[in-house]
């Protein structure tokens, strides 16, 4: 354990100097907090710009979808990009539904078992995207509290043992060490807090996002096979 002595009575109790009195535990402790909440701040920011911009794109897609344009017109437009959400679903049921036909697909609940499929994996692509890092945040909102408690458990040891040396327990003498202390408890909530509602915030909206897509994904799968049969009753 650390061999330190307290903070002398009347000594400044600003946050700044109740960091650099801390111990080295400490101080590595609310360094690592700190570090994980900064890092947290800016998957938070990131998330909530990355959904907004999913969410104008599903917009677009679906206004664009119901307008009444062919579907081969709109494969052939998003084909060449890069396409996101209901996009990346769309352009990979086409992809699948030309090819099999290209192939001479002769078996119309494979074709529509693959589509389903393609769809599928698209599908999950975007998810793994939107939920990316998310659990980041859940570590830091379980754990950041308790990594806090071990810096205060640890400066208040410390300060325990400085007093023990010291022969005092004057409150003026127990207090700047015992602060110290507390404060790793305090980035630890600092840190922890805003990731727990954040991660809460943004699960819910992935989730949103994710029946959006899904819905797209059966509408145009039933579209689909409708096609399927319409051409296999041609051909027949």
């Amino acid at each position: 354990m650390e061999n330190l002595s307290l903070a002398e009575p009347g000594a400044a109790v600003s946050v700044w100097a109740l960091f650099w009195q801390a111990g080295w535990i400490v101080k590595l402790v609310m360094l690592g907090l700190l570090a994980a909440s900064v890092w947290t701040w800016a998957i938070i920011i990131d998330k909530i710009i990355a959904y907004r911009r999913m969410q104008s794109a599903l917009n677009r897609f679906e206004q664009v979808f119901w307008s009444g344009q062919s579907l081969e017109e709109l494969y052939r437009t998003l084909a060449d990009r890069k396409t996101t959400g209901m996009g990346s679903i769309f352009v990979a049921a086409m992809r699948e539904w030309k090819k099999s036909f290209e192939k001479g697909a002769k078996s119309p609940l494979a074709l529509q078992t693959r589509i389903d499929k393609a769809m599928d994996l698209a599908l999950t692509r975007e998810m793994e995207g939107l939920e990316g890092r998310l659990g980041f945040l859940a570590t830091v909102g379980s754990a950041a509290p308790f990594i806090g408690l071990f810096g205060t458990v640890v400066g208040i040891m410390t300060s325990f043992q400085a007093i023990a040396g010291s022969k005092s327990t004057n409150l003026a003498v127990v207090a700047p060490g015992i602060a110290e202390a507390l404060l790793a408890t305090a980035i630890g909530l600092l840190a922890a807090i805003p990731a727990v509602m954040a991660y809460n915030k943004l699960s819910s909206d992935a989730s949103k996002l994710a029946l959006r897509m899904e819905g797209f994904a059966d509408e145009f799968s039933a579209i689909l096979s409708r096609q399927i049969d319409e051409k296999v009753a041609a051909k027949a």
